[in-house]
């Protein structure tokens, strides 16, 4: 029987995975083999820009974290696989996908988006959606089209009653 003090580890480790996970919207599992050093950091300082973060984590603990959650990745927790997460939906698949395209050792496996088991053809199609801010500003411009076409209709309207 293994020790106890090396079970509780394990134990905690399973429990920081699962708090990761249940504290985060979007997480996506990811195969790093191949990356230099230099390349990992610049990951890392990808992520932490668009407010993510990674981790690698042993296989068997996340196996354990994921079923704990009944959440059902087994198929991808094979070969070496980090967990990125963020408290955005989007923000570490951009950034994953983003990074795959200039380093091919990046793959995506598998995602998680607020608590729902995403594919790697859902993820790809969530990495073409602009960010938070280009929407507002595609928002903010369709407004102003209104605003626009509304005062040059009153002003159309006014010239006509004088």
């Amino acid at each position: 029987m293994a020790n106890v003090k090396i079970l509780a580890k394990k134990q905690e480790v399973i429990d920081e995975i699962k708090d990761r996970i249940t504290n985060s919207k979007g997480v996506v599992l990811f195969d790093y083999r191949g990356l230099t050093d230099a390349e990992a950091k610049e990951l890392r300082r990808s992520l932490r820009n668009a407010g993510a973060d990674y981790k690698v984590y042993k296989n068997t603990l996340m196996a354990r974290a994921m079923n704990d959650l009944n959440i059902d990745i087994n198929d991808s927790l094979t070969g070496p696989s980090a967990l990125a997460y963020s408290d955005d939906q989007i923000s570490p698949i951009k950034v994953l996908s983003d990074f795959a395209k200039k380093h091919e050792a990046v793959v995506l496996k598998v995602g998680i988006v607020d608590n729902e088991v995403t594919d790697k053809e859902k993820l790809a199609s969530l990495a073409t959606i602009p960010s938070r801010d280009g929407l507002l500003t595609m928002l903010a411009g369709g407004m102003i089209g209104i605003v626009k076409d509304l005062s040059i209709c009153l002003d159309l309207y006014s010239k006509e009653k004088e």
